[in-house]
């Protein structure tokens, strides 16, 4: 786990940052700078590029992980490498050409409740490629074992981005449509100065040469198009299916919001999985049982421990929170509850999705995933015109419910692996405890002195309960080398 932790810690740091800049952005800027209906614009654009963008790139971010450890030779590899490259414009330059002759049609069934969002389609299109490609180039880097950068560009640099256009806005400096113009070109930005860092770290030699194997890289990539796309789908469906069934769009900025809070609890396995990844797939192709079983275990508990940490801190101040941005955005009390909980069940997981990409049973990943967007698309219709943005909340947590447990079910039917230890337990029981004991505990002071001491006195009771108690031997000896420092 060495490098995991070293590799995990900085892009912890990175990836911090960027939800530090992003919750400036979305509590604060977003909705003191532009208007509602241009933030709800704004998720609605940038939701569906990032369900667009796994179709965009047809599977290669997760089949270059996957396949590049098996090529021995230069020239095998170089091809393999060739072929990654330009197999996203078999959905790319088709989705263009459907664009381009079907855009009328498109728009209309897209703007039936928000005509707004009619002359901002190929926004998304145009963002969705970016991002695509910007996979790409960063899954060429992970391979390499090299994670940080690219997690730098992946979470702190379009951030910033919209910050300093945000401001521009503000001041005047440029327009709302110019704004949206400079959106979309962050992201295209990013995309190529990762190609440049990708390219730095192995320049391609374009080799168009038979690939052995083709058949069975082709067949991965084409399901694992669905099979990937879930994470991304299940957290901005709902967001696209607001704008169909509620008006004004401003709705979803308000559960834009709400989400972006709840989704902090996300960072550590976002930080830890650029890592696990090649780890778990590297593990699997040595047919490394024990290195496997060890690291499923250990990733589970160590990304438990912080997202349970992550997790106290937003439901203990979330009150406090909503005091402080303006309060129409205040009515996502339920859906940030719903939607935490749904992520820390996420961390508890560890390496479980690397698993399953990476080993012979990607298909059934593709017959999950296909369930699992059925039952959101099925769930949010039910619960979206009942309970609103809750009903759209509700429908994502009962999926990713029903969606981990099987995953779980299924590893541990296929390779006698279980996540939980008995520290599980224990860390369940502490964060119960400790919801209990503070979530009533308020000062008598304004909310930033209220949400400061609440989130001291929550650290100090559950770093010295964690470090005691020695529920994880990972973050234990993080706490030893630091201590040993002072």
């Amino acid at each position: 786990m060495g490098i995991v932790i070293n590799q995990s810690f900085r892009n912890t740091i990175a990836t911090y940052l960027g939800f530090g800049i992003g919750a400036i952005n979305a509590l604060f800027l977003y909705t003191n700078f532009i208007s509602d209906e241009y933030y709800g614009l704004v998720a609605y654009v940038l939701s569906a590029a990032n369900i667009m963008m796994p179709f965009m790139a047809f599977g290669v971010h997760n089949t270059l992980v996957k396949f590049y450890t098996t090529f021995k030779s230069k020239n095998s590899l170089n091809s393999f490498l060739t072929l990654m490259l330009f197999l996203p414009l078999l959905f790319a330059i088709p989705a263009a050409i459907v664009g381009h002759l079907a855009y009328d049609t498109i728009a209309d069934l897209l703007s039936r409740k928000n005509e707004i969002v009619r002359g901002y389609l190929w926004y998304i299109f145009i963002t969705a490629l970016s991002m695509a490609y910007f996979e790409v180039f960063y899954a060429w880097v992970k391979v390499q074992m090299q994670t940080v950068f690219g997690n730098f560009m992946k979470e702190v640099f379009h951030r910033v981005g919209a910050m300093v256009l945000l401001f521009l806005v503000y001041f005047n400096a440029i327009t709302i449509d110019q704004f949206f113009i400079g959106i979309v070109g962050v992201y295209v930005l990013r995309g190529l100065i990762m190609m440049l860092y990708a390219f730095a770290k192995r320049l391609p030699v374009f080799k168009f040469n038979k690939i052995d194997r083709i058949g069975a890289i082709l067949k991965y990539s084409l399901l694992i198009i669905l099979a990937g796309s879930v994470a991304t789908l299940i957290l901005d469906l709902d967001k696209v299916m607001l704008n169909s069934y509620i008006e004004p769009i401003s709705v979803v900025a308000h559960y834009s919001v709400a989400v972006f809070i709840a989704t902090v609890i996300a960072v550590p396995q976002r930080a830890m999985h650029q890592i696990l990844l090649p780890l778990t797939a590297q593990f699997l192709n040595e047919k490394n049982k024990k290195a496997l079983t060890d690291l499923y275990k250990r990733s589970s508990l160590t990304l438990f421990v912080i997202s349970g940490f992550i997790f106290l801190l937003i439901v203990l101040n979330i009150n406090e929170l909503y005091r402080i941005i303006p309060s129409e955005f205040s009515g996502g009390l339920i859906v940030v509850f719903l939607i935490s909980i749904a992520k820390l069940f996420d961390n508890l997981l560890g390496n479980n999705n690397a698993i399953l990409f990476n080993s012979d049973y990607y298909r059934v990943v593709l017959i999950f995933g296909v369930i699992l967007a059925v039952s959101a698309i099925v769930l949010n219709m039910v619960f979206i015109p009942i309970y609103g943005i809750n009903g759209s909340a509700l429908a994502t947590f009962l999926a990713i419910l029903f969606y981990n447990s099987i995953k779980i079910y299924f590893v541990k039917l296929k390779f006698q692996m279980y996540p939980f230890t008995k520290e599980t337990l224990k860390v369940f029981v502490l964060l119960v405890s400790l919801v209990l004991l503070f979530y009533f505990w308020e000062y008598p002071f304004n909310p930033y002195i209220n949400i400061l001491l609440k989130s001291t006195s929550v650290a100090l009771v559950y770093g010295f309960v964690v470090y005691r108690l020695n529920l994880s031997a990972d973050i234990s000896e993080v706490f030893n080398k630091y201590l040993k420092r002072k």
